[in-house]
């Protein structure tokens, strides 16, 4: 199949690692694939270095929007996808609107959260729906917050959950030592840990208050990440006396072996669709406390605690009954997290699943 994807951008976040690591699925199965980002700097991409990635980097004024706009049109045309496949917002909008200049094209539009804006997003979704063969979202939660501001009728959008790689994603105990070792940390320090770029979506302010008023003594909070906060996060943890308690680590790339590395993961998220980093420390057998934000309970299930978002002493609440657990529980309460993830969230189903969409609508475009 010739497949081109469309996101907003290749940033640092869950949406971009997913369309990363589906991409390369794909093109394992022999797939013909570009892909093309509209926006900001290109930082994740797919392992095979082989896929066209066209990085337009439009900015928000009318002529950069055009040119972006005549660069898709162009390159679609020319590539003759059997089905384009948009993710986020900005994506989704403009792939809609080239579909009036190729009607031929089967068009997927994936949102990734259950909230992608204001009132203007909402209405250019509703307004521009028809243009989409299907329109998905990453849990069922985010699914019914759209139905629910009429962004997409019931009956035009559906659920396809992100997929976990857990053959990347798994626990290893030598890289649980080296981490801690470089760290500084000893085997009796309880180690939570936070995975995400530092915006108000991810309410780290919450967590470092939940974090500060915990009473075990050898703890640590890392903090994997970088965005516009990190000042304000930074000056947060120095009010609160916490600078030796909390380390910033930044963006890194040995992800599976930090989470090796802890003891709790932690999501303190105000929303989310169906957050991969939570799917990810499953997978990695770490016990998981996530705020009730969007996907998260339909990862754990009931492998994990979770709290209600913006509430301080419920997450401490529940950070404390994590690290409560006897060494027993916690081992037993991992290997549950990961049988749940390989049983209904791997990677292998992710792509199952969009094979089969991707067959549907292109036999429905082609008969229409």
């Amino acid at each position: 199949m010739k497949l081109a994807f469309i996101i907003t951008g290749l940033g640092l976040g869950g949406a971009e690692k997913q369309v990363s690591a589906l991409i390369d699925e794909f093109k394992s199965q022999d797939d013909e694939i570009i892909l093309i980002s509209l926006t900001g700097e290109t930082i994740v991409t797919p392992k095979d270095k082989t896929i066209k990635i066209y990085s337009l980097m439009m900015k928000k004024n009318p002529w950069s929007q055009l040119v972006a706009a005549y660069t898709i049109i162009k390159t679609l045309r020319n590539f003759k996808p059997d089905v384009i496949h948009s993710h986020m917002f900005h994506a989704n909008i403009l792939a809609r609107i080239y579909r009036l200049f190729c009607l031929p094209n089967a068009l997927i539009c994936t949102a990734h959260n259950t909230n992608e804006g204001g009132f203007f997003h909402v209405l250019a979704y509703r307004i521009t729906d028809r243009l989409a063969s299907k329109t998905t979202n990453v849990s069922q939660e985010a699914v019914d917050a759209f139905v629910r501001l009429k962004a997409a009728p019931a009956h035009r959008i559906s659920t396809v959950h992100n997929g976990i790689d857990t053959q990347l994603f798994h626990f290893n105990l030598a890289d649980r030592k080296s981490i801690r070792d470089s760290l500084g940390l000893d085997k009796d320090t309880s180690v939570f840990i936070n995975i995400g770029r530092f915006h108000p979506q991810k309410d780290h302010q919450n967590l470092i208050t939940a974090f500060s008023q915990l009473k075990e003594e050898k703890k640590i909070l890392l903090l994997v990440g970088d965005g516009p906060l990190r000042n304000e996060i930074e000056s947060t943890i120095a009010a609160l006396e916490m600078t030796d308690k909390i380390k910033l680590l930044g963006a890194r790339d040995d992800i599976p072996a930090l989470l090796s590395a802890s003891d709790v993961f932690v999501l303190s998220s105000a929303y989310e669709g169906f957050p991969l980093v939570v799917g990810e420390a499953m997978a990695c057998e770490r016990v998981v406390v996530a705020t009730n934000c969007g996907g998260p309970k339909e990862f754990l299930g009931d492998c994990g605690f979770i709290i209600p978002p913006a509430d301080a002493q419920a997450l401490a609440r529940g950070l404390e009954q994590a690290i409560l657990l006897s060494k027993d529980e916690k081992e037993i309460a991992g290997k549950a997290a990961r049988q749940r993830v390989i049983s209904y969230f791997s990677l292998n189903a992710a792509v199952a699943e969009w094979k089969k969409i991707y067959r549907t609508v292109s036999l429905k475009t082609k008969s229409a």
